[in-house]
């Protein structure tokens, strides 16, 4: 029995470009660096004889020479030889980092255990026989896996476990199109046919391109990213964690997932219609606002409407939670409309008769946009009313 370690979609250097604080964004890139050390701390209870990663180490074919050094460092401190693809991130093209100076001086410098396979041909390990399909380029119109169909199986050991390792979309399940969202764009879709005369000639498929876990078939797994990079699109979409697989020729696997991620993708739907409702939010979040600061992200799919007053708490609520949060993305929109008492204490000021008259004339206009149904006239108009809201306050105040 052989025991391994599966894993892939590290891409290491994602720039996270919608986090639009800078030191945000590098702790989230910090934090796929330190996967490696979380995968590093299963070896000595799992004992695994390799690790294998099916593509896209980096998230670009040309990282910066710091995200080359970082990687290496954590991969050479990793007890147990470390097997690598090209996928279509990290492709294998002529220029890309698997052929440049700096890489090829700090794999040997800080990384020997680190074997990059950019070659289509047979890996004969001491307990294994590793069948690389590395991309060569980002999008490849024929299959990777085209190569395996002309071995001559007898050639290869008979009591090796025959493990193939791909990067890509197979039949029936296509990574690039349910993966992808509006932070993930649509990954090239390289297809991988892996028929039944190709999967009777091996014991297990390690694959990489679908950042969640999934089990294709029997012998067949998506290990997903070791550390999250989107939030789930799914309730059964699970990743941030690295499949230790026991193998044998001629057998089925065992398959069991072990976690590695730190941070934490949160997903809120809150619909809010009045200060009872915002009050129970605040309820809500009062946990993820007294922990730690730095570890979560939240997607907050909102919708509803409040008065003036009580969406301007709901903005301070999410001032806090920004805050917070490695990163708060918004979904939909909390409207914002006076309710009788405060559209009333605008029209009724007979100390300050301006203010009176330009709530009047928010409020008709506003009525007109809602009959024509123009939304983005009647947005403006509320905000206006907001803001004039908060000047009548703060002039009350005064």
């Amino acid at each position: 029995m052989l025991t391994f370690l599966h894993s892939a979609d590290w891409q290491i250097g994602k720039p996270y470009a919608r986090v639009h604080d800078p030191d945000k964004r590098a702790r989230l890139r910090q934090a796929r660096i330190d996967a490696i050390g979380r995968i590093g701390a299963l070896i000595p209870p799992v004992q695994p004889s390799f690790l294998l990663v099916a593509g896209d180490l980096f998230d670009s074919p040309t990282p910066t020479s710091s995200d080359v050094a970082a990687v290496c460092q954590a991969i050479g401190k990793l007890a147990i030889p470390v097997l690598v693809i090209p996928g279509n991130h990290d492709h294998g093209a002529p220029g890309s980092v698997w052929q440049s100076p700096f890489f090829l001086s700090e794999q040997q410098r800080r990384a020997r255990n680190l074997q990059v396979l950019l070659e289509r041909q047979p890996v004969e390990l001491e307990g294994a026989v590793v069948l690389p399909c590395p991309l060569l380029r980002r999008s490849d119109t024929s299959d990777p896996t085209n190569w395996v169909r002309q071995l001559a199986w007898h050639e290869l050991p008979a009591h090796k476990p025959r493990i193939l390792l791909a990067h890509g979309s197979v039949h029936g399940f296509a990574a690039a199109d349910l993966d992808a969202d509006d932070d993930n764009p649509t990954s090239a879709n390289n297809r991988l046919q892996l028929d039944a005369t190709l999967l009777d000639q091996l014991d297990y498929i390690a694959l990489g391109d679908w950042h969640g876990l999934k089990q294709i078939n029997t012998h067949t797994w998506y290990s997903g990213t070791p550390e999250p990079d989107r939030f789930p699109r799914s309730n059964d979409y699970q990743s941030g964690q690295v499949l230790v697989v026991r193998a044998q020729r001629g057998a089925a696997p065992a398959v069991e997932s072990q976690s590695t991620a730190a941070l934490e993708w949160l997903q809120l739907r809150a619909h809010l219609t009045s200060s009872d409702d915002l009050q129970r939010l605040e309820r809500q979040l009062k946990p993820l606002l007294e922990g730690e600061p730095g570890w979560q992200l939240l997607l907050l799919e909102q919708s509803g409407s409040l008065g003036l007053e009580a969406h301007q708490r709901y903005e301070q609520l999410l001032e806090r939670l920004d805050a917070q949060l490695l990163r708060l993305k918004r979904r939909g929109r909390i409207e914002q409309q006076a309710d009788p008492e405060e559209l009333e204490l605008l029209l009724q000021r007979a100390e300050d008769p301006l203010i009176a008259s330009v709530a009047g004339g928010i409020q008709a206009d506003l009525a007109q946009a809602t009959l024509s149904s123009d939304n983005e006239q009647r947005q403006l108009l509320q905000l206006a009313l907001a803001e004039l809201h908060r000047a009548a306050g703060a002039a009350g105040c005064a």
